[in-house]
């Protein structure tokens, strides 16, 4: 039998927008995310652990980029860059390709939040769905921010949601 490994904790996650400012501007004020630290610029250069970190992540040649770092109410991170050379139009929409796909928040009042996201400059991608239509409350929906990163919204846990079976 396979030895049994304890789950590690989620820390955070990375996203690239081409608006830094802008980014913060939404995910504070529609989601209430609190803003940690930044916006900074980052520097190509050796010389500190951060230059040599990113060196070592993203090559040689990025000269500098802005960064910002987010927190959700459970404390996990939301680490938001902005590189010279993105793109200025929205993100391609591409789930048959291998990485990450979206990102998911909670929230009871979905309704509400769809509405806030859009009138941020979001996008809805679907209908509000039940997962469990006439027995439980558990719906979901496929959004995206301004910059066309995907995320989806749930009313109930993820534990809650697919622990009885939302597939059947």
């Amino acid at each position: 039998m396979k030895k049994q490994i304890y789950p590690k904790a989620f820390s955070h996650i990375g996203i690239t927008v081409p608006d830094l400012d802008k980014a913060i501007s939404f995910y504070s004020e529609v989601f209430g995310w609190y803003l940690l630290m930044g916006p900074e610029t980052i520097t190509e250069e050796k010389e500190t652990a951060i230059g040599q970190m990113c060196i070592d992540v993203f090559g040689e040649g990025w000269k500098e980029f802005r960064i910002a770092h987010m927190s959700t109410s459970d404390s996990i991170g939301f680490e938001i860059f902005e590189f010279p050379n993105t793109p200025k139009t929205k993100g391609v929409f591409d789930p048959y390709k291998t990485g990450l796909f979206h990102f998911c928040i909670q929230d009871p009042k979905i309704e509400e939040l769809v509405e806030k996201v859009v009138e941020a400059g979001g996008k809805q991608r679907m209908p509000i769905r039940e997962y469990y239509p006439g027995e439980k409350p558990y719906k979901m929906v496929y959004m995206e921010d301004p910059f066309g990163n995907v995320f989806e919204i749930y009313t109930h846990s993820y534990e809650l949601t697919y622990s009885s079976g939302a597939y059947v």
